[in-house]
C-alpha cells in the first residue's frame, strides 16, 4: 500500500500496520510525541489500522486536532476520577475547549475546592495507572443498556439519527459515549490541573436542570502547565473589570447589564484614544461621518441582516413603523455613499465613523467590557474600483499595523472564507478570497486559513493582537463585499461614462471602543502610557509651605496641557507616594522646602522610582517628548 505523508512524500509498504507503527517507522520522536493520526482527512486514534493507500498525516500537541484529543482524554480521566470518589454520580458531556477541558455532572453534594484537590490526586492515580483507552461502537440497544443509570447519556443517545454509529471509550472500570478521538492509555496524559467549579444549564437551556461544571487544563509537560497557570494569575492581576474600579474608569451595573458606564478618567482614556484614531485615519485619506442608531426595519432586509442577524437586534416602532437599533453600521454608510453620484476619478471613497451599536448578547455570554450589548465600533467603509482593491486592502493592512504598533502589540493573521450561510454567487467569492490571499502573500505577511469562518457577505482578514501576557484577542477586521454594492445598487460612472458598480471593504481596527479598553487596561495592567494615562502627573506637598508653589506648578502644567493633580493633605509624603503608585499615576512630582527655595522639584517616575531634582522647563521637555513619540513604557 502507498502511504502519502503530509509533506508530500510517499511510502510504499509492504501490509497493514497500525499508526502508531507507522510513527515509529518514521522516527521515534514522532512515535513519542503524536497523539492522533489524521486519515484521508479524518482524525482518528493511533491505534487505527492502515490497510489500504492513504494520506496520513501524524497530530502532536503543536496541533490544534492533537491538542483536542490529549485534552478530551484529560476530560475522560475527570469525569473517572469524580466517579470513583462519589459513585452515584451522573454524566453529562466533556468537551475540550480552548486552554483546556470541563466536565459536566449532576450530584448530590456541592462540588468544594477541597474536593477538586481530592478529585486531582485521584486523576493522577489513573494516569499512573496508565489505562489504555479503547474505542468500541454497539447497537443502539446495546448502547441504551450500556448507560441505563446515566439518564444525561441515554438523552444524547435517543436524539442521535437512528442509524448513527454509537461510539464508547473504555479505560479501566470506565466507559464513556464519545465521539472520540482519544489518546492510546490514560498515561499519556502528563501535566493537569483543575481550574474551578461553576454552574451550568443541562444543554445550555435555563429550563433544565443547573449542573455543576468542573474546569479544568492540560500540558504535555509541567513546565508548560506551571507557566499557563502562571498566566492565568497575572490575568486575575490584570482583570480590567477589577482595575476599573480601582482606578474609577469604567463600571457595569445590575440596572444596566451589558451597557457600561464610562467615569471622567475612563472618559479621558476613550477620548485620547479617539483622537489618535481621528488624527491616523485623516492621515491615511478617511473622511469621518455619522449615521443614527435607529433605521427602518426594511432597510435591514435589504441588507441582509435580517435573515443572518434578526436574533441579535432590539426593535421598536415609530409612528406605527417597525424599526431597529442598528446592530451594525454598515447599511447607514451604504445610504452615505448613495446620496449621490461618484465619479471614478473621485473614488476610492473612505468614510470612517464611531458608531454606536446595539447586539442582544445573551445574559451569560456578557463579561466585562470584553462582551457587551452597547458599543462603538470604529469602523469603515471603503468603495472602490476593481482595480483599486489590492492598493486599499494594502492600506488597510499598514494602517492597522501602524496603530498595533503604538501599543507595542504583535499580531497574528487570519484568512477567514466563505460560510455556509453565504449570500451571493460563488464566482464572485472565489474572487474575493484570491485578492485578500494575494494581498497577504505579497506583503509577506503569515497567516492562517480559517476556513468557512467568513461574513456572510463577504471573506475576511483578522487580525489577532498579542498582549503583554502573550494572550491573542481578536480586534481590527478587513471584509471584502461584492454584495451589498449590489444590494443597494451602488454606483459610480466609469471612464467609458456609464455606471458601474463599487468594491467595498468593511474594516475596523480597534474593533469595539469599549473592548479594545479592556484590552489596554489588562495589556497595561492599568499602567497605562503618559499620553493615555489619566492623570499624568500629581504634585505632593511634604509641608503645608510648599503649597503655594504646587498651585503655581499646577496651573502652569495645566496650561501647557497636562493632566495634573495635586495632593495637599496633611498626610506624610510615603503615605502620599504610595497611594499615587497605586494608583498607577506616571509621574509624582515631590515639593518640601527645599524644591520652594530652590524653585526646583523632585521628580518620581512610576517606572524607575527617584528622577533627582530637576526644573520646571525640563520636566515639561521630557513630558512633552514622551507625548509626542506616544512613548510606551
Amino acid at each position: 500500500m502507498n502511504i502519502t505523508l503530509k509533506n508530500g512524500e510517499r511510502r510504499q509498504l509492504p501490509g497493514p500496520l497500525t499508526a502508531l507503527e507507522l510513527a515509529g517507522q518514521l522516527s521515534q520522536t514522532l512515535r513519542k510525541n503524536a497523539l492522533a493520526v489524521k486519515v484521508d482527512g479524518k482524525i482518528t486514534e493511533l491505534g487505527t489500522l492502515l490497510d489500504r493507500d492513504a494520506a496520513v498525516e501524524f497530530l502532536t500537541f503543536d496541533d490544534d486536532e492533537g491538542r483536542r484529543a490529549y485534552r478530551h482524554s484529560a476530560s475522560h480521566i475527570l469525569a473517572q476520577a469524580v466517579l470513583r470518589l462519589r459513585p452515584g454520580t451522573k454524566l453529562a458531556i466533556g468537551p475540550a475547549i480552548e486552554n483546556g477541558f470541563y466536565y459536566d455532572f449532576d450530584a448530590q453534594q456541592p462540588f468544594t475546592p477541597d474536593f477538586l484537590r481530592e478529585v486531582e490526586k485521584e486523576m493522577e492515580k489513573i494516569a499512573k495507572e496508565n489505562l489504555p483507552i479503547a474505542r468500541k461502537e454497539l447497537p443502539r440497544a446495546e448502547a441504551l443498556a450500556l448507560m441505563a443509570n446515566q439518564p444525561y447519556k441515554i438523552e444524547l443517545i435517543e436524539d442521535l439519527p437512528e442509524d448513527e454509529a454509537l461510539s464508547f471509550y473504555t479505560q479501566g472500570e470506565f466507559t464513556d459515549l464519545c465521539a472520540g478521538p482519544h489518546l492510546l492509555s490514560t498515561g499519556r496524559v502528563k501535566a493537569f490541573a483543575l481550574t474551578q467549579v461553576a454552574g451550568a444549564y443541562w444543554r445550555g437551556s435555563e429550563k433544565n436542570k443547573m449542573l455543576q461544571r468542573i474546569y479544568g487544563t492540560a500540558f504535555d509537560s509541567k513546565e508548560a502547565l506551571k507557566a499557563h497557570l502562571d498566566q492565568i494569575e497575572e490575568a486575575k492581576k490584570r482583570d480590567h473589570r477589577k482595575l476599573g474600579r480601582e482606578l474609577d474608569l469604567f463600571a457595569l451595573y445590575d440596572e444596566g447589564p451589558g451597557f457600561p458606564f464610562f467615569f471622567p478618567k475612563g472618559m479621558v482614556l476613550r477620548n485620547e484614544l479617539e483622537a489618535f484614531w481621528r488624527a491616523e485615519h485623516a492621515r491615511a485619506g478617511y473622511e469621518e461621518i455619522r449615521t443614527p442608531l435607529i433605521l427602518s426595519e426594511a432597510l435591514w432586509h435589504r441588507s441582509g441582516h435580517w435573515d443572518h442577524y434578526k436574533d441579535n437586534m432590539y426593535f421598536t416602532k415609530i409612528d406605527e413603523g417597525d424599526y431597529a437599533i442598528k446592530p451594525m453600521n454598515c447599511p447607514g454608510g451604504m445610504l452615505a455613499y448613495k446620496r449621490r453620484m461618484w465619479s471614478y476619478k473621485e473614488l476610492p471613497v473612505r468614510m470612517a465613523e464611531m458608531g454606536i451599536v446595539h447586539r442582544h448578547e445573551l445574559s451569560g455570554a456578557l463579561h466585562g467590557l470584553m462582551r457587551v450589548r452597547c458599543f462603538t465600533q470604529d469602523d469603515a467603509h471603503l468603495y472602490m474600483t476593481p482595480e483599486q482593491i489590492p492598493a486599499e486592502i494594502n492600506g488597510v493592512i499598514e494602517l492597522v499595523d501602524r496603530i498595533y504598533k503604538v501599543f507595542g502589540f504583535s499580531y497574528r493573521v487570519e484568512l477567514s472564507t466563505r460560510p455556509e450561510d453565504f449570500m451571493g454567487e460563488i464566482a464572485t467569492w472565489d474572487m474575493a478570497e484570491a485578492a485578500l490571499e494575494k494581498a497577504l502573500v505579497e506583503k509577506r505577511i503569515e497567516y492562517a486559513l480559517n476556513p468557512g469562518d467568513g461574513a456572510f457577505y463577504g471573506p475576511k482578514i483578522d487580525f489577532h493582537l498579542v498582549d503583554s501576557i502573550g494572550r491573542t484577542w481578536q480586534c481590527a477586521t478587513l471584509q471584502l463585499d461584492f454584495q451589498m454594492p449590489e444590494r443597494f445598487e451602488l454606483e459610480y460612472v466609469g471612464a467609458d461614462g456609464e455606471k458601474h458598480r463599487p468594491v467595498m471593504i468593511h474594516r475596523t481596527v480597534f474593533g469595539s471602543i469599549e473592548r479594545f479598553i479592556g484590552i489596554l487596561t489588562e495589556h497595561f495592567a492599568g499602567a497605562f502610557p503618559l499620553w493615555l494615562a489619566p492623570v499624568q502627573l500629581r504634585i505632593l506637598t511634604v509641608t503645608d509651605r510648599a503649597d503655594e508653589y504646587a498651585k503655581t506648578l499646577e496651573s502652569a502644567l495645566r496650561a501647557a496641557g497636562f493632566r495634573v493633580e495635586i495632593d495637599l493633605r496633611n498626610e506624610k509624603i510615603g503615605f502620599k507616594i504610595r497611594e499615587a503608585q497605586v494608583q498607577k499615576i506616571p509621574y509624582m512630582v515631590v515639593l518640601g522646602d527645599k524644591e520652594v527655595s530652590e524653585g526646583r522639584l523632585a521628580l518620581r517616575a512610576r517606572a524607575g522610582g527617584d528622577q533627582g531634582s530637576i526644573g520646571l522647563e525640563e520636566l515639561l521637555a521630557r513630558l512633552n517628548g514622551e507625548v509626542r513619540g506616544r512613548a510606551n513604557d
